[in-house]
């Protein structure tokens, strides 16, 4: 009995989003160029609009309802995912999460990009019953897409978390979230509001006010930082030592928060209260 609570007291889940987060691209932008479709952000806009898809879903509508992508396969999105360009060292992250100062991470990928375009950018690093995203419902006879099964965005992000953490018996709070945008606003919430770790990888408005920490950084190894420190208590230069075992130096590591701030008046009204 011991030993299952020691087991159980170590282990964690670390689920990230993928693009712009273990990416540079976005799977929708990557596809409609690959398609040579020019005006994908008006399309997600339009979409976005109407309120009737969940942040993050939009892509999945289009391939669904649009007919400048009613030619795509699945050939389509596995060659998306190799034009996919990944942030460097994710091997290597998976590989420190197995044992990361006697913590062990389950590694999973929560995101709304199509399953195919995932599965092919990471292939030979992720498994791909590690990776969770838009599943669709292929027509066996033409190859086309017929319907969608699951839309991990919004919501269904949020749902797909809580599987994972009923089935890996984890506890809410040995949740880490690693994401870097809008699509991830429902879940971070959720995270948060459990005690669970959340990391934001972008200085998007969205996830920074919700996130427990920010850390920006073209490495995956950067959400090492944040994880240790919040988790085991780290200072900087135990955090230095670490990498530095490893190989790696920290280079223009800075810790800021920045503000951002808009003003909107007139001189006039300025200069009416000061004389009044």
């Amino acid at each position: 009995m011991k030993t299952v609570e020691s087991r159980t007291e170590k282990r964690y889940l670390l689920a990230s989003d993928f693009d712009q987060t273990l990416s540079f691209n976005d799977s929708g932008i990557a596809l409609s160029e690959l398609l040579g479709v020019s005006n994908f952000h008006e399309k997600v806009a339009a979409v976005s609009g109407t309120h009737l898809v969940q942040q993050g879903g939009e892509l999945a509508y289009l391939l669904l309802h649009d007919s400048d992508y009613r030619q795509v396969r699945r050939e389509h999105l596995r060659e998306t995912g190799k034009q996919i360009r990944l942030k460097r060292n994710i091997p290597l992250l998976l590989r420190l999460l197995e044992n990361l100062a006697g913590l062990q991470f389950a590694f999973y990928v929560l995101s709304a990009a199509p399953e195919e375009v995932i599965q092919s950018a990471l292939e030979g690093i992720v498994p791909p019953e590690n990776i969770i995203g838009t599943r669709f419902d292929w027509d066996e006879a033409t190859g086309a897409i017929q319907g969608i099964s699951r839309v991990t965005a919004g919501y269904g992000k949020v749902a797909a978390l809580e599987d994972l953490r009923l089935r890996l018996q984890v506890s809410h709070d040995r949740i880490v979230y690693v994401g870097d945008g809008s699509s991830d606003v429902h879940v971070m919430l959720h995270v948060h509001r459990r005690d669970g770790l959340t990391i934001a990888v972008s200085e998007s408005p969205f996830v920074t006010q919700i996130a427990r920490r920010t850390i920006l950084s073209d490495d995956a190894l950067s959400v090492v930082v944040p994880i240790v420190e919040e988790l085991l208590g780290w200072d900087a230069p135990r955090v230095r030592t670490f990498f530095e075992a490893h190989g790696f130096t920290l280079q223009e590591w800075t810790k800021v928060r920045t503000d951002s701030l808009t003003i909107a008046g007139s001189t006039q009204a300025v200069e009416g209260s000061v004389n009044a």
